[in-house]
C-alpha cells in the first residue's frame, strides 16, 4: 500500500515501527504489554488471555 493511501492507524503504526528501528531502547514506555498485544493481533491476544486463565485454573487446582 502506498503511503498516501494508508489510513491514520496504519500511518501511526508505520511511524512507530520506524522509530523502534532507529532507537530500539530509547522510549521510557517502550516495550511491555502494548507492544506484545500490538504484534499478536486480536486472535493472538485472545489465545494469550485464554492460556493465562487456564494456567491460573490449573495452578489453583494443584496448589490449593
Amino acid at each position: 500500500m502506498s503511503k498516501d493511501k494508508e489510513n491514520p492507524e496504519e500511518r501511526r503504526e508505520r511511524l512507530r515501527q520506524e522509530e523502534i528501528k532507529r532507537n530500539p531502547g530509547g522510549g521510557i514506555y517502550g516495550g511491555g504489554l502494548p507492544d506484545l498485544v500490538g504484534s499478536l493481533g486480536w486472535k493472538g491476544t485472545g489465545i494469550l488471555i485464554l492460556l493465562i486463565i487456564v494456567g491460573f485454573i490449573i495452578y489453583s487446582v494443584f496448589f490449593n
